[in-house]
């Protein structure tokens, strides 16, 4: 067990130090989210398969699976993940350092011990050159000091993106992390239909035009890639708005990458923000209000007056 930094509230999280960890970790993560997405009724815009933030990890929340439930938690505190019943059975899986193709069938296999039979398609998506789960002994690696510090940061952008939902009354996401792409996020809808979104490489078609079907402002959290490797917060609109690009973002260090279409802001200049809390919701509120305005969403009807 690692203990949690209690006296930091937004921890260091340089990509390149635990960039091994964060390629596993979401790759684990993509096991128990598509046994999610196999167990839970369907839901628009995918939100049915994604994993939510406790104060230990993160969770499925409860799934049907015939007249019982199943929740599946990873715990990045006794670092273990979890499977549990509601007949009070229950797994457990110590995380440490250990190949997908591990990871894998030991999850399958404590499954099966408590009597539940699940077949998922084991191909991670949204990843370069995906290694089927049971084949996958290149990804192995799990610092559990980082992967602590990544669990840290998603409950404070939790947090945060939270408290900004909170002021729109029209139709809104859960916030919730996406295995997919490892980010978490939480989008706002004008309510109009919008047009057929662009394909998007590792998803099907499918999947894109029903995350896509209406307008949206979307904000969220990264830990970094290859290809961008930095965290950071990203704020979009689908369809962009004429002029979206070239619109007021605060705080200074927010930018718009145009080879990503959308508003950076580097997680390091809101942890080292004398009140991150306020420079993150800076960023959040700036992207959506040029959004919203150069969209021309009906902000009166829209949004809360609290």
């Amino acid at each position: 067990m690692v203990d949690a930094h209690k006296d930091v509230v937004w921890p260091e999280l340089p990509y390149v130090a635990w960039r091994d960890t964060c390629a596993t970790l979401q790759l684990w993560t993509q096991v128990v989210g598509k046994i999610r997405l196999t167990l839970a009724p369907r839901l628009n815009h995918t939100w049915h398969v994604t994993l939510y933030p406790t104060c230990h990890g993160l969770t499925t929340s409860p799934m049907p699976y015939g007249n019982r439930m199943l929740q599946i938690d990873f715990d990045f505190l006794d670092h273990v993940l979890v499977m549990h019943l509601n007949d009070g059975s229950q797994e457990t899986i110590p995380l440490k350092p250990m190949s997908v193709a591990a990871f894998y069938r030991e999850v399958m296999g404590r499954l099966e011990a408590l009597g539940v039979q699940v077949h998922i398609w084991p191909v991670p998506h949204e990843v370069a050159n995906p290694i089927p789960f049971e084949e996958d002994e290149t990804h192995a690696s799990y610092d559990a000091e980082y992967a602590q510090r990544f669990w840290q940061t998603l409950l404070q952008a939790d947090r945060v993106f939270t408290k900004f939902r909170s002021h729109f009354i029209g139709k809104a996401s859960p916030v919730h992390y996406f295995w997919g792409a490892m980010d978490m996020a939480v989008t706002r809808f004008s309510g109009r239909p919008a047009p057929p979104h662009p394909s998007v490489p590792g998803l099907a078609d499918r999947v894109v035009r029903d995350a896509y079907s209406h307008e949206v402002s979307s904000a969220g959290f990264w830990p970094g890639g290859e290809s961008f490797p930095e965290p950071m917060f990203y704020s979009y609109v689908y369809p962009e708005p004429q002029g979206f690009a070239d619109a007021v973002a605060r705080p200074d260090a927010a930018y718009y990458r145009r080879e990503m279409g959308e508003f950076v802001l580097p997680y390091e200049a809101v942890r080292t923000a004398e009140n991150p809390d306020e420079t993150l919701m800076a960023f959040l509120q700036s992207t959506y209000e040029a959004a919203a305005n150069l969209g021309k969403w009906d902000r009166e009807a829209l949004e809360a007056k609290w």
